[in-house]
């Protein structure tokens, strides 16, 4: 396949090598732990905000709002100005000021002084410093393993942070009942800053980003999306990645109202359905390797959609009794077609992307998944207020059943592995005699 890099990052290594390499040992374990520090303060910090502040509902929805705000305020910035740095010691500053600003929230409650305006401020500077540090993770990845790496490492990284997202909740829910909701945000502190340490500890350094006189951020801004726009592949990808997240979203907030309000099975079978989900995620990821082995990189984004068609056209018909687990069983199975694309897709977009637009590309794809998902949220509670959750959730089932189609009118159809040609390729860069 023909595509522009950097000589610096197309070293090719052994997929073998991979937990032979320093970095990536050191940067699998800053994950583990951060991502499981993260996924108990996504349930503690609210709990800060009703048990110790007695918060109202207004103002507990503006805490969520700001903790994601910020990927569609500085997403795109953010992009533009990694490009022209060093992305390792931005992950560990991000860390560090995400370390510092939960630490504080502890601190203040101890003293009896913690109020929800410091929560507020906690919430906006933590989703700046997940802006920052998930662009500039995702750029910094082909540069630490070789990009020939890219699928093994972006599975075992996402098979970290789907385990997380498993067990999470349910300690986050046991700390905050035996000892106190701020104890669990300290706990996230401390795992940021053990994150930091481990990623300053890495003997990698990557190649020194190519200069420019005179930069303008709007104008880099516009390369960054205007490449991913017109890239053969990016361009399938973000769509698809568009419309599944609309889709996923309208179900995941009209699944708990259907399960709760309609079927009257109380909070427990709402967790029961999000635990199959996330057993499918786990699924997906750890196995994404295989499956590509298997069926083909391009070919398995497409065979696995077509599968998965029946599967979403199970989950609306939920019911009392059997067809709970059945409902739930089908949601696994849609889940870990998403899991498994997350990791493919991925690999894709790092793959075939120069070095010198990495964080842009990354900025652009992320500030449209999560806008994606704060309309579809809001888009979601309109129709369901309107039309009703049921028929929220036959809407869902047929846009999951159709996103997948951009990748099947792509190059990506036809791609056995990464390195498949493919039509409208870049050229590949010439070195200067």
């Amino acid at each position: 396949m023909a595509h522009v890099v950097t000589t610096a990052t197309t070293e090719k290594k052994k997929p073998e090598s991979l937990w032979g390499n320093q970095g990536f040992r050191r940067l699998f374990a800053a994950s583990t732990l951060s991502d499981m520090g993260s996924e108990i303060t996504f349930v503690a910090l609210p709990l800060v905000a009703v048990i110790v502040l007695e918060a109202s509902p207004a103002e507990v929805g503006a805490l969520w709002m700001l903790r994601f705000v910020a990927f569609l305020t500085v997403g795109l910035p953010a992009g533009a100005l990694l490009d022209r740095t060093r992305k390792r010691w931005v992950m560990v500053s991000a860390d560090l000021g995400r370390a510092a600003a939960l630490g504080s929230v502890p601190v203040a409650w101890w003293f009896d002084v913690l109020t929800i305006e410091q929560l507020f401020v906690v919430a906006l500077l933590t989703g700046v410093g997940n802006v920052f540090f998930d662009v500039a993770s995702r750029s910094y990845l082909p540069s630490l393993v070789g990009r020939d790496n890219l699928l093994s490492a972006n599975s075992r990284l996402s098979s970290v942070e789907a385990t997380s997202s498993l067990a999470g909740p349910s300690v986050a829910g046991y700390i905050v009942q035996f000892f106190a909701a701020p104890i669990a945000i300290l706990i996230d502190a401390v795992s940021f800053a053990w994150s930091a340490l481990c990623l300053s500890g890495i003997r990698h350094r990557e190649p020194e980003p190519q200069r420019r006189e005179h930069p303008k951020l709007m104008k880099e801004i516009g390369e960054g999306i205007r490449f991913v726009w017109h890239h053969p592949l990016l361009r399938p990808i973000v769509v698809a990645g568009a419309l599944t997240n609309l889709f996923l979203t309208f179900a995941i907030v009209a699944a708990p109202l259907l399960l709760v309000r309609e079927l009257g099975l109380g909070g427990g079978a709402v967790g029961v359905f999000f635990t199959f989900g996330g057993l499918g995620v786990l699924l997906g990821v750890s196995t994404a390797t295989k499956v590509c082995k298997v069926l083909g990189s391009g070919q398995s984004l497409w065979i696995l959609g077509i599968i998965g068609i029946p599967f979403g056209f199970l989950v609306p018909m939920m019911d009392v009794g059997v067809w709970q687990w059945i409902a739930s069983a089908a949601w696994t199975v849609i889940i870990f077609r998403v899991g498994h694309n997350n990791v493919v897709l991925v690999s894709f977009r790092q793959r075939v992307t120069p070095d010198h637009l990495l964080s842009r590309m990354n900025a652009t794809m992320r500030f449209v998944m999560n806008g994606m998902e704060a309309i579809a949220a809001a888009l979601a509670g309109v129709l369901i207020t309107f039309l009703g959750v049921r028929e929220v959730m036959w809407i869902a089932a047929v846009g999951l059943a159709v996103a997948w189609l951009p990748v099947v009118f792509s190059p990506l159809r036809s791609m056995t592995t990464f390195d498949s040609a493919y039509p409208g390729a870049p050229e590949p860069e010439r070195a200067e005699p």
